[in-house]
């Protein structure tokens, strides 16, 4: 029913401009021949008057009898030539409006038929009405419903081993030191081992309790990320929380926030979070120039215009690099990450985001020949998917590959 109702709506409305167009054109060659009319009728009003002139001239004696004829005569003959004409433009009028048949058809074919098809192409007939707040709340909805870190490994193939894990918690329950524990999630993430570094950051969680900083939790969110291969759960959100309350100007956790809602459809949340760190972060950080350069994508996603700032410092990409790392335990530790998300997209397939994450990886690790390959391998996967495939095209030409 409503559909049937915005068709006749529709209709109506294309109805009422062809026939103001018909209108205008009529009225336009109506225009034309009365005006010509008006013309002739003028000049019969002067050719009076100047009769009534030669009349009065003739009373007072200011021209001759002979002289009067005279002007009479090529008065009358102007009279004669001024009535013909307007008899002319009597005829053309009476002539013209039947072209305005094809013309109206014409502009009715153009205006309905060509609304119509373009609508039925970049149109969605049919589709019920999506208010921005409705949307945002069906978004929010499924963010909220996402898979848990377990469900997500699940789906990845990467259950954990409910006897390894158990082990490694009963050695991990010896460990009073927080430091240790410290240095465990860092030398767990640098040697490509996040069950690990999880285990590590739950137990010194769980040691320090309230006196746990914001680069403790931020820590935690890192490890679950990177076991479950960039994806943000629930589970990883709950500790980026606790980091932000402690510290809100904390790189990682901001960081991995965007990460979240740019996963779960929320642009706007994600330049809320970022744009700060896009701004006035330190240029040498690898998160702020990873930001950087996804900063100006984000913001054209949530439709915000943004003039994203210049990058500067080096050109890093992944989120491992926030830990506190050397410089070389953070490149193994990301070229390991990348080595286990590209083995697992060639055999299982992915998301485009994750094909999107290791194309940027490997742009950041400096490897453009195999980034071109994935990209190309990417798009034969996505292939028929116009949106996924302009994702992608956005990613290569802001990593310098080659669309």
């Amino acid at each position: 029913m409503a559909q049937a109702i915005f068709w006749m709506v529709a209709l109506g409305l294309g109805a009422t401009i062809v026939l103001v167009l018909a209108r205008v054109h009529r009225d336009g060659t109506a225009s034309w021949a009365i005006s010509g009319v008006t013309s002739g009728a003028k000049d019969l009003l002067v050719y009076k008057d100047q009769l009534a002139e030669i009349d009065r001239d003739l009373a007072r004696g200011t021209i001759g009898a002979d002289e009067a004829v005279r002007l009479r005569s090529e008065i009358g003959r102007r009279v004669l030539e001024a009535d013909r004409s307007r008899a002319a433009d009597l005829g053309g009028q009476t002539a013209k409006p039947s072209s305005s048949g094809p013309v109206t058809a014409l502009v009715a074919l153009v205006v309905l038929g060509g609304a119509a098809t373009l609508y039925q192409t970049l149109g969605a007939p049919g589709y019920p009405d999506l208010p921005l707040q409705a949307r945002l709340a069906a978004i929010d909805a499924g963010i909220a419903a996402r898979p848990t870190q377990a469900e997500e490994l699940a789906r990845q193939g990467l259950t954990r081993d409910p006897t390894a894990v158990a082990e490694a918690q009963a050695d991990l329950a010896e460990v009073t030191d927080q430091a240790e524990l410290r240095q465990a999630v860092a030398r767990h993430l640098q040697a490509g081992q996040p069950t690990e570094a999880v285990l590590s950051a739950e137990r010194l969680l769980a040691l320090a309790g309230a006196d746990a900083t914001a680069a403790d939790h931020a820590n935690h969110a890192l490890a679950l990320v990177a076991e479950a291969q960039g994806y943000v759960s629930p589970e990883a959100e709950a500790s980026l929380r606790a980091a932000l309350t402690l510290d809100l100007s904390n790189e990682l956790s901001r960081y991995l926030v965007g990460e979240m809602f740019l996963q779960g459809g929320r642009f706007d949340q994600a330049f809320r979070f970022w744009r700060p760190l896009a701004e006035d972060g330190d240029p040498n950080s690898p998160l702020v120039a990873a930001i950087r350069q996804q900063i100006g994508t984000v913001a054209e996603l949530a439709g915000i215009p943004y003039a994203a700032p210049e990058p500067a410092g080096p050109q890093a990409a992944d989120i491992a690099a926030a830990a506190d790392m050397t410089p070389e335990d953070r490149q193994a530790m990301v070229e390991g990450m990348v080595a286990q998300l590209s083995d697992r997209l060639a055999t299982e397939g992915g998301t485009v985001e994750e094909w999107e994450r290791l194309i940027r990886s490997l742009a950041v690790l400096e490897r453009l020949p195999e980034a071109q390959t994935i990209y190309d391998e990417a798009k034969l996967r996505f292939e028929g998917r116009p949106a996924e495939l302009s994702f992608l095209r956005v990613t290569a030409v802001e990593s310098g590959l080659s669309p």
